[in-house]
């Protein structure tokens, strides 16, 4: 089974082209949630957490506050390499195990890996037999990211400067999804994409 990373910048539309991606029968397994899952309350990784920052990121019902630990590491660089080197490689693996497990139940010959910093780190660019960018220009990344979570638009683009750039995004793509539409475009784009998908993965089996 082949693998297509989906990946794009803050607000460019990539959780909902993976949630039409698995409307359509395509296996998907998505970083962010394993990264959710893993410092979920009661997991060993929270408490790995806990010792490296303090008591003090955690909410009072003893789950992490990601907000508070997300300011202070997008602050802090040195800090935000600290959490990267606890977290990715745990993330790594689960995901890989994941992709394994896919393999084995499903008949689809592609999955999907959702990876929103492909482009900034080097860890999955072996197991990627194709690259899918999700694009749409950077003001209306910044509004739906201000849409969809509250944030200023100081905060989003500090987010956009801290990524890759839509054009090396963009030159590093096998295809690209223009996502400046409605949904019902994008899901149009991505059902067309499927049928690529379908077609090139079973010829390059």
């Amino acid at each position: 089974m082949q693998v297509v990373v989906l990946t794009g910048g803050i607000g460019s539309g990539k959780s909902e082209a993976a949630k039409q991606f698995a409307a359509l029968g395509v296996p998907v397994v998505d970083v962010d949630a394993i990264a959710h899952q893993l410092t979920a309350k009661g997991q060993a990784v929270l408490g790995q957490i806990q010792l490296l920052f303090g008591a003090d990121f955690l909410l009072a019902d003893g789950s992490l506050d990601r907000a508070k630990l997300g300011a202070q590491v997008f602050a802090h660089p040195e800090l935000r390499l600290k959490l990267e080197s606890l977290l990715h490689p745990a993330i790594y693996e689960a995901a890989m195990q994941q992709l394994k497990e896919n393999a084995k139940k499903s008949a689809s010959p592609y999955q999907i890996l959702v990876i929103p910093l492909y482009f900034e780190s080097t860890r999955y660019h072996e197991v990627a037999d194709k690259v899918l960018v999700i694009d749409c220009p950077e003001a209306l990344q910044i509004e739906r990211a201000m849409q969809r979570n509250g944030s200023t638009a100081a905060s989003v683009q500090a987010v956009m400067q801290a990524q890759v750039s839509r054009a090396r995004r963009i030159e590093g793509a096998d295809e690209v999804i223009d996502n400046q539409g409605s949904l019902a475009a994008l899901q149009e784009k991505v059902g067309l994409i499927h049928k690529k998908f379908i077609k090139t993965c079973i010829v390059n089996k």
